[in-house]
């Protein structure tokens, strides 16, 4: 009999990539096939986005595509939370669920498409499917927000923050090590919050007892000898404490910080914590203390009540705090969201010239930042050849997101490789380098 074959779209964040990691992995356990495309597919599994206007409408075109080309599809994912939404555009979905729902997914797959049961073979590997090239991956440690940021509904998507005990973690960081794996990149909501949740508890590994806390955390991965790179730390004063870490090499040394605003009033109206001039001082004090850190950040253009004054503080800080990496977009009114609500909405129009402004203050910043690197010399991490050479990372570049490392000529290097390079061009993103 042939076996089930369910073909899969996943959307969004490296935080639903894992969800979807989780629940390929449960299929595959069951003896399901992950099929690449529509017509080989029994039925598919949209994991959706609903963060933003322009990913809630990838995600309906995409259960759209889904059932023109399959006809039978499951939906799960941020979007999910709104079930009628979904239901009603697209009566015909089998399934609606929200964020991290492995269970109800696997479910909703059961009755559509049940599964045979093959006992005589081994078709997951000890560290389960991974969606990332095989030598880096994704390491969630906790699920949910306790914050209320009056632009965001992940906390209606995804609830409360649920921290995963700190063996637990371990666990499938050592194990991904053992596979192969060469970078994890450690995500959450809201990293720094890491274990308040379960009041850090105290949790044995390795014969070590580690709190479930994010410097515990840190310390505990800097030791499987492999990169760690922090995304979406919240700049709590205790994150301080893991830039000596990062100093000694045990980390990499990168913090990716989402500021959102540099403007007291704007960070008030969007319920975030308003010390943007501590955050001077504390990026003042990490760089005295890890000269080589790269900070990334992400920003909001264009929120309800944003005068031009506050504007050009957003870009004045941008000017002192000599960011490395930086993301942005102009605000987008997220049904749900309480900052549609606000006063003194800012016109479509204006909030584009701002954005476009924006990018071109830190693309002067970013271009210098990086003219400063020609001439060094650095590990880098391949992450695939072609045929001009290969396309690397350096420790300051998260895969996606961030710049790459090109070496002309280097065809005989692998992906997963570390190698030393001399960096010799440059542009406001990525660096060509020569082999030492």
């Amino acid at each position: 009999m042939k076996e089930p074959r369910v073909g899969f779209i996943s959307l969004g964040c490296p935080k639903a990539l894992v969800d979807s990691e989780q629940i390929i992995t449960e299929l595959k356990s069951e003896g399901y096939q992950i099929s690449p495309d529509y017509d080989d597919a029994d039925l598919v599994v949209v994991n959706t986005c609903g963060f933003i206007d322009s990913a809630v409408e990838e995600s309906l075109e995409s259960i759209g595509e889904a059932l023109d080309s399959n006809g039978k599809v499951i939906v799960t994912g941020c979007l999910g939370a709104r079930a009628e939404e979904i239901t009603s555009r697209f009566p015909k979905v089998l399934s609606v669920s929200g964020a991290h729902a492995k269970d109800e997914v696997v479910s909703a797959v059961h009755k559509h498409l049940p599964p045979l049961h093959n006992p005589y073979t081994d078709l997951v590997p000890a560290q389960g499917i991974k969606l990332t090239p095989n030598h880096y991956a994704y390491l969630k440690i906790s699920e949910g927000c306790n914050h209320r940021c009056s632009f965001c509904i992940i906390p209606s998507m995804r609830g409360d923050l649920v921290s995963r005990p700190i063996d637990e973690v371990m666990l499938e960081a050592e194990t991904l090590a053992q596979a192969g794996v060469k970078e994890l990149l450690v995500i959450s909501q809201d990293t720094s919050a890491y274990g308040v949740d379960l009041n850090y508890q105290s949790r044995i590994w390795r014969n070590t007892t580690y709190n479930t806390q994010f410097h515990s955390l840190v310390e505990a991965l800097a030791e499987l000898g492999i990169w760690v790179r922090l995304h979406y730390v919240y700049p709590y004063p205790h994150v301080d404490k893991v830039i000596p870490l990062m100093a000694e090499g045990k980390i990499l040394p990168y913090l990716d910080i989402p500021f959102q605003h540099a403007s007291p009033e704007i960070l008030k109206r969007m319920k975030r914590p308003a010390a943007s001039e501590n955050n001077l001082k504390r990026i003042q004090s990490w760089r005295e203390i890890c000269p080589d850190i790269t900070l990334r950040s992400t920003f909001i253009v264009g929120f309800p009540g944003e005068t031009e004054q506050d504007f050009e503080t957003l870009l004045d800080f941008l000017t002192e705090a000599q960011l490395d990496r930086v993301g942005a977009f102009a605000y987008s009114a997220v049904d749900g969201a309480k900052a549609n609500e606000l006063p003194a909405a800012v016109p479509e129009s204006l909030k584009k010239e701002r954005l476009q402004r924006f990018m071109q203050h830190q693309a002067r910043i970013s271009a210098k930042r990086m003219q400063g690197k020609i001439g060094r010399q650095a590990e880098v991490l391949v992450d695939e050849v072609v045929a001009q050479g290969a396309v690397a990372r350096s420790q300051a570049d998260a895969p996606e997101i961030d710049g790459q490392v090109f070496i002309d000529g280097a065809t005989h290097l692998k992906p997963g490789q570390w190698v030393q390079v001399e960096f010799e061009e440059a542009d406001e993103h990525d660096l060509w380098a020569h082999l030492i």
